[in-house]
């Protein structure tokens, strides 16, 4: 009963801190930016693979990062995904290879605005050191994204290896879905660690962060699912906007996935202070036992 009342407390002061520091204003600006960001990113990365010989990763991971994603979202902004792919970049050293990596960098500079309102951190570091920190950031993006890219071509390449001298092993050739979305998890799980540790200003512990992880992990799933239902079964975007109903559908989605982490970080913010409150209330509590006279008054 106690844990669930510090629960209560916590998720009610997560409330407060969301609202008072203007979360639904800040998840508007990660989701504008998150979307202008996409291009340049995927500009970058298909330069790389290409610059490798590796442009059938490029589209590997175009599917890998829109097939979690309701396909009325995920559509629009795949077609013309696969345009930017058919460009041929062979040189990754150009001065507009350079301008996409800057811009994609954007998009994680946005989020580390939400996370510092969140945090109730002020930022002091130089706005150089910042964007260099985000430049990278988009560069292990990329590494991480080209090599699960990878086992994904190469894994069903060893399966069929295996099964060839294994053939019992068919029956368990379904499993590898749930695989797939077990590894997605954990990559997302991995990203938001790095995402709330890092980015924001301040030092945060891992059992700091991972309340907010967890949280967002498990809503963004819950969203996703209710998020397409409602586009599939209520939402007619054609009639409202037209020709930009794809896009606007997508930033919608992006507004509710970037609402959903900086709540989660607001959790953890919560959490954080009323730890220190208890703390602060324990020493009190030690100090004023202390300074009580253990004996009777003096004469």
């Amino acid at each position: 009963m106690k844990r669930l009342r510090r629960s209560f407390a916590i998720v009610w002061r997560a409330i407060d801190l969301f609202t008072a520091t203007d979360g639904w204003a800040i998840a508007s600006h990660v989701a504008l930016t998150s979307l202008m960001a996409i291009f340049p990113f995927l500009i970058f990365l298909t330069a790389v693979a290409a610059f490798f010989d590796m442009s059938d990763l490029a589209r590997t991971v175009v599917e890998l990062l829109f097939e979690s994603v309701p396909e009325r979202v995920a559509g629009p902004i795949a077609a013309e995904v696969k345009n930017v792919l058919l460009i041929p970049r062979g040189d990754v050293l150009t001065f507009g290879v350079g301008l996409a990596v800057y811009f994609a960098s954007s998009g994680v500079e946005a989020l580390r605005v939400g996370l510092n309102r969140a945090y109730g951190c002020v930022e002091h570091r130089s706005f150089l050191l910042l964007r260099l920190e985000s430049i990278v950031f988009v560069l292990l993006g990329t590494v991480v994204l080209l090599t699960l890219a990878f086992l994904v071509v190469l894994t069903p390449v060893i399966w069929n290896a295996v099964t060839r001298y294994a053939p019992q092993l068919h029956e368990f050739e379904r499993s590898f879905d749930l695989v797939r979305y077990a590894v997605t998890v954990v990559v997302l799980g991995i990203g938001l660690v790095v995402a709330h540790l890092w980015i924001p200003a301040g030092r945060r512990r891992m059992r700091d962060v991972m309340p907010g992880v967890g949280l967002t992990l498990g809503a963004w799933i819950v969203g996703g699912v209710g998020f397409a239902t409602y586009i599939s079964n209520f939402a007619n975007y054609a009639s409202t906007y037209a020709g930009l109903a794809g896009v606007m559908t997508a930033l919608v989605f992006l507004y509710l996935i970037a609402a959903i982490l900086l709540f989660g970080a607001s959790v953890n913010a919560a959490k954080i202070e009323l730890r220190a409150e208890r703390e602060m209330a324990r020493q009190m509590a030690e100090a004023g036992a202390g300074a009580t006279p253990s004996g009777g008054s003096p004469d």
